[in-house]
C-alpha cells in the first residue's frame, strides 16, 4: 500500500522535497542540490531556514537553543549530535545559536539554555530545559511526540 509523500526539507539548501513515506528510511538525496536529506547530525538554522524547516515539513523538528559561552550547552552538544543518529529519519534535529539569532530566542521565549523545543507543523508540542545525555534526549523526543 502506497502512502502520500512526506515533505522533507534539505539540511543543505533548505528547499522542500517530497519523499514517499515508505522510502524515508532510504535517506534519499535532495532533488535540488543533490545533498543527503539525512546526515545523522543537527542542522544549524537561522531565521529564514527555521521557517523552511518548521512550518511546512511533515517531520517533527527538535530545536536546541544554545550559546557558545554556555558550558552546559557545550557539554550537551555531543549528546545532541549522537541523538540525531537514533532519531533520523523520523525527526529533524536542529540548533539555533541564541547569540547569533536573539530574535529567535525571543520569539520562542527562551529563558534558559540549553532548551530543547519540539515542533510539529510549526507548533510547539513540548519543551525541556537543561542538559541531557543522548539516551534522555531520544526518550524525551519519542515520549513527547
Amino acid at each position: 500500500m502506497r502512502t502520500s509523500p512526506l515533505l522533507v526539507v534539505c539540511p543543505n539548501c533548505h528547499r522542500p522535497n517530497r519523499v514517499p513515506a515508505e522510502r524515508l528510511a532510504d535517506r534519499g538525496r535532495c532533488g535540488h542540490c543533490r545533498s543527503a536529506l539525512f546526515a545523522a547530525r543537527p542542522v544549524e538554522l537561522d531565521e529564514a531556514s527555521l521557517a523552511s524547516h518548521a512550518t511546512r515539513p511533515d517531520l517533527p523538528l527538535v530545536l536546541d537553543f544554545w550559546a557558545p559561552w554556555c558550558a552546559p550547552c557545550r557539554a550537551m552538544a555531543p549528546a545532541f549530535d549522537a541523538a540525531a543518529g537514533h532519531l533520523e529519519p523520523a525527526y529533524r534535529q536542529a540548533r539555533v545559536n541564541t547569540e547569533e539569532h536573539p530574535a529567535l530566542a525571543t520569539r520562542f521565549a527562551i529563558r534558559s539554555i540549553p532548551t530543547l523545543v519540539l515542533l510539529r507543523h510549526g507548533r510547539e508540542v513540548a519543551r525541556q530545559s537543561g542538559a541531557l545525555d543522548a539516551a534522555s534526549i531520544v526518550r524525551w523526543v519519542r515520549g513527547a511526540a
